[in-house]
């Protein structure tokens, strides 16, 4: 074996170099196929294999060239494979076969091609010339023998056109580290890494309002000469990506020192690069060639990982480092800029359990924005939304989407949630313009489900079966549903030429330039404003015209009769477009009367985003009703004890009480810390507590679907206190929530009815104290 190696021209190691990219690949990839398979030596058929699987390379040009069953021959390239020895836990060597066959192409290459690398072309036709080879390659499948090498060598120009080898340089012997071109020859950090700022220029990220500080802050960090590198920590959805976006808006504004001008920031995909790192090292070799090019980069690069945790552990095996140690070198030398992203409990979990990974990061704190700010960052993406939805999008929409997401949807944080509600809201108002309203579709569904009923009524009838009752009836419901489908269907048609003569206006007015509001006096304001700018901008062109270099002094300055006869004539011409939109905005105002009064309280078509689409919104998705919302909650107040009596009879004293209590809460006069109202309803069965409880349900919340009722005869031992709020750590069931817990969670705006309270643990009912308190309760896992 020494002696075939001396005897070689060159050295294993040469050989390899002579390789261009594709081959490379194609021989690491071998050695990793060899190692998955549990193969003991990378076999000249491992080597073909990837060859023939290299996307868009000269032997896949041959293939397809000379015709081959490419089923077949990946089949028989696949069963030699599977006829080779397996078992091993590592692969012990290459195969002399792989290096002959390289020296062979590459002998080709020089010899018959006049180039110095070796293309996958080379190695194939090298082994069908070469008759030690030739016998090998055809025992892999019968399919080779098909290729004429020689009239491939004859007209090696033609077949590998469109190869992407053609040009690809060799690869120099030195390099010892992973390749960093992916399939296709596209490099590392474009296939795993997204450039933020060549999107900002490209104007496809969102506008980042109110987050300058911690902005600044991350520019501070990153000024420094060590440990720059920040991390942002705070929940999901209170926008650590949004900041990272805003850097990059300000790097593509120039609104940087100039240290940070050229910089281009690269959001790595840390999932892209796991996905199919299943073999042992890979994902560190993705991690490497990433890190490598960075490094090599002439543009300074910044990296942006998001979800960071997902670093720590990934690509090690239990008891081994993992991809994050790849990182700390660098990190260390300050060779590798770095802005990380994650939440407080993965920080605290992954991160801060690694002192040295923790010392190379700064912490930057992102909380929840107040909801001032959260109406400001909502302006600011308001205009996005518009342009992708082709709606018109209210200010009051924008703070309701605000208000009521922070009041009704407790378990997500802003801005998230308020832009998720804004833009469902915009999109129902969308598709509420174009497309059937939920009343007709629904009335349409009911006249087809009752004639589908009719006609089995018709069947039974003419068999003799007594069906006159059930007949009458679907023929009744038939008529009640056809004229409410008239009904409905010329109240849509009504709406829809409104709606459409509405948003016409709004076009044309927006065109001029006049500012739109639906609020008669805003837009009485709105209008002066928009006429009188348009006025005082009209007389001033024509006296810059003049060319006099002074201020015009119409009602002083003695004007010559030309001069006044064209300030006339512009003074006409700048009042036609000013009268124009004053009738415009008169007849838009009629119209959205008009629309008012046809729609009532169910509008079926909507003409732009306000505040009752958002709230409409919210009902589908917490189950609060609109009107509910949207009321007043003084008119509500007001009428709660009148409400409550007329569910409840004869207990007048004691639903003034309960009104009393839930008027003063609403009005502010009590402790906001404390539950709206805490009642113990005593009193024999039958009197109307339950009642009382299920009346305050549906008029304070909506529904008896809000009432959360507990039978606290169920909890008369000790350790029946860990069903209500879950497990402790430790136990069984941890982590799943307790049965109180978890249904305030889900409807966080409900009535709490504890039934036979009395019959419950002394130990269980001090757990309530805090609630009726505070009106709050921590879980197990003290959220």
């Amino acid at each position: 074996m020494e002696q075939r190696r001396s005897s070689q021209s060159f050295k294993r190691k040469e050989l390899v170099a002579k390789l261009n990219a594709t081959g490379v690949r194609a021989f690491k990839a071998a050695a990793d196929t060899a190692k998955l398979r549990g193969n003991p030596y990378v076999e000249l058929a491992h080597f073909i294999q990837q060859l023939v699987l290299s996307e868009r390379s000269d032997v896949q040009m041959i293939v397809a060239d000379a015709g081959l069953d490419v089923s077949r021959l990946t089949a028989d390239m696949t069963r030699a494979i599977d006829k080779l020895p397996y078992g091993a836990t590592s692969v012990e060597e290459f195969s002399d076969h792989i290096f002959h066959a390289i020296q062979e192409g590459w002998n080709l290459a020089t010899l018959e091609f006049g180039v110095e690398e070796v293309r996958s072309a080379h190695i194939l036709l090298a082994c069908l010339k070469t008759p030690a080879l030739e016998g090998l390659v055809s025992k892999i499948s019968a399919e080779f023998d098909k290729i004429d090498a020689d009239g491939v060598i004859s007209r090696f120009a033609d077949v590998t056109e469109g190869s992407l080898e053609a040009g690809s340089p060799p690869v120099a012997a030195a390099a010892e580290t992973p390749v960093k071109r992916g399939p296709g020859g596209e490099s590392a950090l474009a296939k795993y890494a997204t450039d933020l700022t060549q999107r900002a220029r490209d104007g496809k990220i969102d506008p980042v309002v109110g987050r300058d500080p911690e902005i600044r802050q991350i520019v501070d960090i990153l000024m420094r000469r060590r440990q720059n590198n920040p991390i942002l920590t705070g929940e999901a959805g209170v926008g650590k990506t949004a900041v990272v976006e805003g850097f990059a808006l300000r790097i593509a504004q120039g609104d940087v020192p100039p240290t940070l001008q050229n910089v281009s920031v690269r959001m790595l995909d840390v999932g892209l690069m796991q996905a199919g790192a299943s073999v042992k090292g890979e994902f560190e070799k993705r991690l490497k060639a990433v890190i490598d090019e960075v490094q090599a980069s002439e543009t300074p690069i910044i990296l942006f990982i998001d979800e960071a945790h997902t670093l720590i552990g990934a690509g090690g095996a239990a008891g081994t480092g993992d991809a994050a140690n790849l990182l700390k070198p660098a990190l260390a030398r300050g060779e590798l800029r770095t802005i990380a992203a994650t939440t407080w409990a993965e920080y605290k979990q992954h991160i801060e359990k690694d002192p040295a990974l923790t010392r190379r990061f700064q912490v930057v704190k992102i909380d929840e924005p107040s909801e001032a700010v959260a109406v400001l960052m909502l302006r600011g993406v308001a205009g996005v939304l518009e342009q992708h939805h082709k709606v018109q999008i209210l200010d009051e929409a924008i703070e309701a989407a605000v208000s009521l997401s922070h009041r009704y949807i407790p378990a997500r944080q802003l801005p998230d949630k308020a832009v998720s509600l804004l833009d469902t809201a915009c999109a129902r108002v969308a598709v509420s313009q174009h497309a059937t309203p939920a009343e007709v579709e629904d009335m349409l569904r009911r006249r087809q489900a009752l004639e589908v009923e009719s006609g089995i009524i018709g069947r039974e009838a003419a068999i003799g079966i007594d069906v006159a009752d059930r007949q009458a009836r679907v023929d009744a419901g038939l008529a009640e549903t056809e004229t409410a489908l008239a009904a409905a269907q010329a109240r849509w048609d009504r709406e829809k030429a409104l709606v459409a003569e509405i948003l016409d206006l709004r076009a044309k007015l927006r065109g001029e330039g006049v500012p739109l509001d639906e609020e008669p006096a805003e837009e009485t304001g709105g209008t002066e404003t928009a006429e009188g700018g348009a006025k005082a901008s009209e007389q001033k062109a024509p006296e810059r015209k003049t060319g006099d270099g002074r201020a015009a002094e119409p009602k002083k300055a003695k004007a010559s009769k030309a001069k006044g006869a064209k300030a006339a004539k512009a003074e006409t011409v700048s009042a036609e477009p000013a009268d124009e939109a004053a009738a415009a905005l008169a007849r838009l105002r009629e119209l959205m009367a008009e629309l008012a009064a046809a729609q009532g309280e169910t509008p079926l078509i909507l003409p732009s985003v306000d505040r009752n689409a958002v709230a409409a919104v919210v009902q589908d998705w917490t189950g609060i009703p609109t009107g509910r919302m949207l009321s007043s909650q003084t008119e509500k107040a007001l009428r709660l004890a009148t409400t409550l009596s007329e569910r409840v009879v004869g207990q007048d004293h004691a639903m003034e009480m309960i009104a009393r209590r839930v008027q003063t809460s609403r009005a502010g006069l009590g402790a906001p810390e404390k539950p709206v109202g805490v009642f113990l309803l005593c009193g024999p069965s039958g009197v109307g507590k339950t009642e009382t409880a299920l009346a305050l349900a549906e008029t304070l919340y909506g529904g008896e679907q809000n009432l959360i009722s507990i039978n606290m005869s169920e909890f008369q031992e000790a350790h029946t206190v860990s069903t209500l709020k879950g497990a402790p750590p430790g136990y069984v069931g941890y982590g799943k929530g307790g049965i109180l817990t978890e249904a305030v969670r889900r409807k966080p705006y409900s009535v709490i009815l504890l039934d036979e309270v009395e019959k419950a643990h002394p130990d269980v009912h001090e757990i309530f104290f805090q609630v009726f308190d505070k009106g709050m309760m921590d879980d197990s896992e003290g959220r």
